[in-house]
């Protein structure tokens, strides 16, 4: 080895036309630059984000055990909740900050250094504070308080938690802000927008199906400021068809392909099955939509396996080719959710057009028809009593189709089934706990953030699975 060094210095002396002369650009990482394109790391941030929550990998993302859309095969240690030994709220929690707000937060610094036009500049800042509200949801939703206003500070390495409530509406206002600032008439990411190709009303129209969202989290305990949220949604414009869905496109070949694709057919997994909680409950209403979210069993029908158990994959339903395709695109937010949420608003009697039961019809059509069924299956479906809506239990009637309609969206299913109490969710026989309706903290923050994961701990009620978050009290 000495020799091979020696010798290697000696071409260096005598062959100095092709050596490095400035020792100190051997420090340079040519594979890790440090000046970074800001469009590169706003792709980056929306990729990582879809990846994330369209993933199948236990290690993260296990949202589609928890609502039993999906179940395990032959470990089935996360379908019976076991959160800590492949350590998964760390690791959700960790992608979530390091690989897409960071990059956001990046991003946004760049961009008035990279973008001279003053109103393409406001758009793309404005798009960036929607993903990063958007972003922050899923971490509210998920563990409660959270680092919020001090956690992309990198100078602050312990920083303090935010009461959820407070942090909730400051995100609202900031959601606010940023459509204020949307212009339309001009420019804005472009191609290295994924989800609408850089279309400036496409996003003000996201924003705004968004904040009814947010307002539709704060209707049990802030029913004014929801009431109010909502009609300014609906005033600037919410999703109106299946066109205006947003959702992130993956590749038909590697490395940016579809997350359940390379998690279940080109790593060759049969890990997971259908789960009979949804495959019966839609076999029991006839559902147009049991063929195209499952493929059929080994009997030439439909059926799931049992939710904690060792299920034979050759026996059951798995997911449709369609979920497994490399390109199968992510929805971030599609109208079916937005019409449902219409629906919930004016069985709360807040002030939208048309009834709760329109909007609870066009939300099933919009999902029946946007995974491939037509019109005349949905309108057959809702002629159903058991689908027909029911005014005198709108909880019931929205949180049954609302969980069905978000299968392949776990997280979302998750979040909508705590907030509405529908369906009625057994918790695996075997199972660690209850059904979970949050995650623990990481162990990362019990170690190096101690006192503050301590006070949002005591906050929360303690760090347990079945402690009830600030948006799932009624």
């Amino acid at each position: 080895m000495k020799k091979i060094i020696i010798y290697s210095g000696l071409v260096c002396s005598l062959l100095l036309g092709s050596c490095k002369k400035d020792l100190t650009s051997l420090n340079i990482d040519t594979k890790n630059p440090s000046n970074v394109p800001s469009y590169t790391l706003f792709t980056y941030a929306q990729k990582n984000l879809a990846s994330t929550l369209a993933s199948a990998n236990v290690n993260t993302n296990i949202f589609r055990l928890i609502t039993q859309h999906w179940t395990e095969t032959t470990y089935t240690d996360e379908s019976n909740y076991d959160l800590a030994t492949r350590n998964i709220p760390q690791n959700w929690w960790h992608v979530i900050y390091r690989d897409v707000l960071r990059n956001l937060e990046d991003s946004k610094t760049l961009i008035p250094t990279d973008v001279l036009d003053a109103k393409q500049q406001k758009n793309e800042l404005a798009i960036i504070d929607i993903m990063k509200v958007y972003t922050y949801h899923y971490l509210f939703t998920t563990f409660g308080n959270v680092p919020y206003s001090a956690a992309l500070d990198i100078n602050n390495t312990q920083p303090k938690y935010d009461d959820a409530k407070t942090a909730y509406a400051a995100m609202l206002s900031s959601l606010d802000a940023a459509i204020a600032k949307l212009d339309a008439s001009g420019k804005s990411f472009g191609g290295a927008d994924v989800v609408y190709g850089g279309d400036v009303a496409k996003w003000k129209m996201f924003a705004a199906s968004f904040k009814l969202k947010m307002a539709m989290m704060m209707a049990d305990y802030d029913a004014t400021a929801a009431a109010s949220a909502v009609s300014a949604a609906v005033a600037t414009g919410v999703f109106a068809a299946n066109a205006d869905n947003a959702s992130f496109g993956f590749l038909s070949a590697p490395p940016n392909t579809n997350p359940i694709w390379v998690d279940l057919v080109q790593s060759g997994r049969k890990d997971f099955v259908a789960a009979n909680t949804l495959v019966d409950a839609m076999k029991a209403n006839n559902d147009p939509r049991v063929s195209l979210y499952f493929t059929t069993d080994a009997s030439s029908g439909y059926s799931g396996g049992i939710c904690g158990e060792g299920n034979n994959y050759s026996t059951f339903s798995k997911p449709a080719a369609s979920i497994t395709d490399p390109a199968h695109p992510y929805i971030l937010m599609d109208y079916s959710e937005v019409e449902f949420l219409l629906a919930e608003a004016a069985a709360r009697g807040m002030s939208v057009t048309g009834t709760a039961q329109s909007h609870y019809n066009a939300a099933v059509t919009a999902s029946i028809t946007a995974w491939g069924g037509n019109a005349s299956d949905a309108t057959t479906f809702l002629a159903q009593p058991a689908v027909a809506y029911d005014a005198a239990n709108y909880k019931k009637s929205i949180g049954n189709q609302k969980w069905v309609s978000l299968y392949d969206r776990g997280q979302d299913a998750w979040t909508e089934w705590r907030r509405l109490d529908f369906p009625v969710l057994v918790a695996p026989i075997n199972a660690l706990s209850v059904t979970p309706v949050r995650f623990t903290y990481p162990v990362s923050e019990q170690n190096l953030n101690k006192t503050n994961y301590a006070a949002a701990a005591t906050a929360v009620g303690g760090d347990m699975v079945d402690k009830k978050l600030w948006f799932d009290k009624n």
